[in-house]
This record gives structure tokens, C-alpha cells and sequence, in this order.
């Protein structure tokens, strides 16, 4: 088991989960280099921590060489919307490929552990329900989404092959879909755009007729995965799933959300985005042998809490 690392460095630190990984960090006695070019990151979620002496930022494109000393590296970087990583697809590719190659070579250089976040859409839209880590995957090597799936997939190949020919110690996380405070308001994910349209009274948006699934994860859960996949023992590289297994529909989110906030919204549908997967539950069997790791916050809790964050938001700007 590896002790707290004196230094870690975090990619993508100012985003949604990455600020959350970097608060749980430092409240553990570690200090963080946090690396976002605020692309999607947000200097809001980072606020608090600018004066803590544990604490540093640095405004970097990992598409670029990097060169500092760490003792683990949290690889987070990459736009994980489809509203932002579609905006400029090369970018993504490349944040993906080269971001993970000048990462990965600074982890060999400097010969630290360094964890690759992956995520549920190396699986694409499933033919095997629940996923579990051994299925390769449906993924349209061409389409819209093909820039993260297709990027994502190569960022874990590029792990496996530096942890085979250079012995690297990797660690890959295949996260699920997560929500919670800090979210971003314009992600255009159906956490943040059910809360928002029902907390302005504003129609509910459903894709397709509301019956595709998702898992959802509060961030607090998947962050304690993520350390305790970094902490395990040397021989466990993963990939391993981090995600909520309970399955719902995206109507009943709708549902439950303008329970919550007592809105009066009505549901539209709309035409389902072009290559959107209809189902996505994790088999989490490996976490909770290899990591001792499994999700404890129940739905509507975690959604409490994220309402509350966006009807701070909504009241700031009034």
C-alpha cells in the first residue's frame, strides 16, 4: 500500500471532478499541482484553495511537454461533455493522445505512478448489459462521439503499452456517470440541464422517448475511488469500473429531480443525438473485491445537494 504522496500532480484539476479530487488530497495532508488550460475547467471550483500552501496552479495544455517533479500523477485532462468535446474535436483527440503520451513520459522520467480517468464510453452503446471491464466495446470509430470514445480508448492503450514495455506503474479507471456540486451549468449533461430547466420552471428536455438508462455516481463516491485505486497495490493496474450500478431511466430522473424542486415543468421530447448509448450500468464487481470500493450516496441525496449548488448559482446571478 502506498503511503500519501508528498506532491501529486492533477490534469484537469479545475474541473468538475478534479477539484473535488484535489480538496480530498489536501484534506489528507497532500500537496497538489493542479495543471488546467480552462478549457472547460472553471476558476470558480478552485477559488477556495489559492491561498492554501498545499496548493498551486499552473495554466498548461497537456498537449504540450511538461516538466515538473511529482510523486503521482492524476491524468483528468480532456472535455468529458459532448457539448465541449465536440466543439473542437481535434483538440480532444489530441488532449486524449498527446496529452496522455507527454504525461505518460513524465511519469517514466520521473518513475511515479500515474492514473489514467477512462470512462464508460470506451464501451460505446452496449451489447452487453451490465458492462463489465473484460467487454471491448460498440464504438462508431466515425461519428460524433468518436473523438472522446475513440480518444479515450487510445489514452488506455498508450497506458498498457508504457506499463508493458517501460514496467510503468498505471492505474485506469473506467468512471461512470458522476454528478454534484460543481457540475458545469453549460454541459448540456441531464444532471445539470434537468436541475437547471426545473429550478427556472423551464419544459424538461428528453432525447429520444425516456427510456434509455444511466448509473448515476455522486462525485464524493467516485472520488474515493479513484485514491483507493491510486493507493492499491503495486499489481493492480485496472482498468476498473467506478460507477453507481443503479440502473434507471432518464425519464424517471426527470422525474425524481422535479420531485425534489417541486417544479411545475412539463416534459418535450426531442430526436436522440446520433450514436447516444441506450443503456450504461457498471458491473462493479472488481472494485468492490480489488478496492474494497462501492458507491454509498443514494440518488436523491446526492441530487439534493447538487440542487442546492444550482439554485446558489441561479440566485447569484439574480
Amino acid at each position: 500500500m502506498i503511503t500519501h504522496a508528498k506532491r501529486i500532480i492533477v490534469t484537469g484539476g479545475a474541473g468538475f471532478v478534479g477539484s473535488h479530487l484535489i480538496d480530498s488530497l489536501i484534506a489528507r495532508g497532500d500537496e497538489v499541482l493542479c495543471v488546467d488550460n480552462f478549457y472547460t475547467g472553471q476558476k470558480a471550483n478552485i477559488a477556495h484553495l489559492l491561498y492554501n500552501p498545499q496548493f498551486e496552479l499552473i495554466r498548461h495544455d497537456v498537449t504540450f511537454p511538461l516538466y515538473l517533479e511529482t510523486d503521482q500523477i492524476y491524468h483528468l485532462a480532456c472535455p468529458a461533455a459532448p457539448i465541449h468535446y465536440q466543439r473542437d474535436p481535434v483538440q480532444t483527440l489530441k488532449t486524449s493522445v498527446h496529452g496522455s503520451i507527454n504525461m505518460l513520459g513524465l511519469a517514466k522520467r520521473l518513475g511515479v505512478r500515474i492514473l489514467q480517468a477512462s470512462t464508460s464510453e470506451v464501451y460505446g452503446d452496449p451489447e452487453v448489459h451490465p458492462q463489465t471491464e473484460g467487454y471491448w466495446g460498440n464504438v462508431n470509430p466515425i461519428g460524433l462521439r468518436s473523438c472522446y470514445d475513440e480518444g479515450k480508448r487510445a489514452a488506455e492503450t498508450l497506458f498498457f503499452d508504457y506499463h508493458r514495455q517501460h514496467g510503468l506503474e498505471i492505474k485506469v479507471a473506467r468512471i461512470f456517470n458522476t454528478y454534484g456540486p460543481r457540475m458545469h451549468v453549460n454541459d448540456g449533461r441531464v444532471v445539470s440541464n434537468f436541475i437547471l430547466q426545473a429550478l427556472q420552471g423551464q419544459p424538461i428536455t428528453l432525447y429520444g422517448d425516456g427510456m434509455q438508462t444511466r448509473s448515476f455516481c455522486y462525485v464524493d463516491d467516485l472520488v474515493g475511488g479513484l485514491i483507493k485505486l491510486m493507493d492499491s497495490t503495486e499489481g493492480f493496474t485496472g482498468p476498473v469500473n467506478l460507477g453507481n450500478p443503479s440502473e434507471m431511466t432518464i425519464k424517471a430522473l426527470a422525474e425524481t429531480i422535479v420531485d425534489i424542486v417541486g417544479s411545475g415543468s412539463s416534459v418535450v421530447y426531442r430526436d436522440l443525438p446520433s450514436d447516444d448509448p441506450k443503456q450504461r450500468q457498471p458491473d462493479i464487481a472488481l472494485a468492490r473485491e480489488a478496492l474494497d470500493w462501492a458507491p454509498g450516496v443514494v440518488l436523491r441525496d446526492g441530487l439534493e445537494k447538487t440542487i442546492a449548488y444550482f439554485d446558489g448559482l441561479l440566485t447569484e446571478t439574480r
